[in-house]
């Protein structure tokens, strides 16, 4: 029992030592000391084995994890990414096209929040409802779907985080295809005579969008955006009134460019 005890003695100390908190930085740097407190920007800590009744500070922000000396642990997130920083934040959001109707249109989105500046949304346009002053009769549909990458602020101060999940300005990336049928009108040039055709169309697009959204009182939001990119039809190039105008974006029918704008009123929920 003595030698036990001798032995218990002797090897305690370095128990001790070894069964530390370990703090992990984010530049990959660990710090092996005694957690004394975690306040709401830094951690507080000791290192009894250098610096006894020194206590050392160290910002929150700059710590990827604590492993207690018990073996738990605990992650560290920068209070921007932190998902429970929007726990009040609505996610979800319908989106009617304000001036779709003009364009003998109806369209309306849906956006989801993923993650602090991160959302995707997906457009249905029903072609046919709404104002038909040419009276051409268009039938079809059209979709979109994008990717959101809502800007970051330029810097970040200590306790920042975005004002809502959904707000900013954002760069989204969108695949847009449409298939319809109108009539146009052709003529004979023999005969001098005009008559009616229906035409079937269908058109694809990659457009690079870039917009903004503001949100009010966590419930109503109003999104702008403007495109361009490239797109292709299976009308012909020389059929102008055709190749342009495809409802859900236009396409120039020689040079293939795409481009399109929205402007948008949403209901958060």
């Amino acid at each position: 029992m003595k030698k036990i005890f001798l032995v218990l003695i002797i090897f305690l100390p370095a128990i001790t030592i070894c069964a530390q908190d370990i703090i992990y930085k984010k530049n990959s740097q660990t710090i092996n000391c005694k957690i004394i407190e975690i306040g709401l920007v830094e951690v507080k800590y000791l290192i009894p084995e250098k610096y006894k009744d020194v206590v050392m500070v160290i910002a929150k922000d700059d710590i990827l994890k604590i492993k207690y000396a018990n073996g738990e642990e605990q992650a560290f997130i920068n209070e921007m990414y932190d998902k429970n920083s929007y726990a009040d934040n609505k996610l979800n959001a319908i989106k009617f096209h304000v001036f779709s109707p003009i364009s003998t249109t109806l369209a309306f989105s849906y956006e989801r929040s993923l993650k602090a500046g991160r959302s995707y949304e997906g457009t249905l346009g029903i072609i046919g409802l709404g104002f038909d002053p040419l009276n051409a009769k268009p039938e079809g549909v059209y979709a979109k779907f994008g990717y959101k990458f809502i800007k970051n602020p330029d810097f970040y101060l200590r306790g920042m985080k975005y004002a809502h999940l959904l707000k900013g300005t954002y760069f989204k990336p969108e695949i847009a295809l449409t298939t319809y049928s109108v009539n146009q009108i052709k003529y004979d040039f023999n005969t001098y005579n005009s008559y009616t055709v229906r035409q079937s169309t269908i058109s694809g697009a990659l457009l690079l969008n870039v917009g903004k959204q503001w949100v009010f009182d966590n419930r109503f939001a109003v999104d702008f955006s403007i495109g361009l990119g490239y797109g292709l039809t299976n009308i012909p190039k020389d059929d102008i009134l055709g190749s342009v105008y495809q409802y859900g974006f236009s396409i120039e029918p020689n040079s293939g460019l795409a481009y399109t704008s929205n402007f948008k009123v949403a209901y958060l929920f």
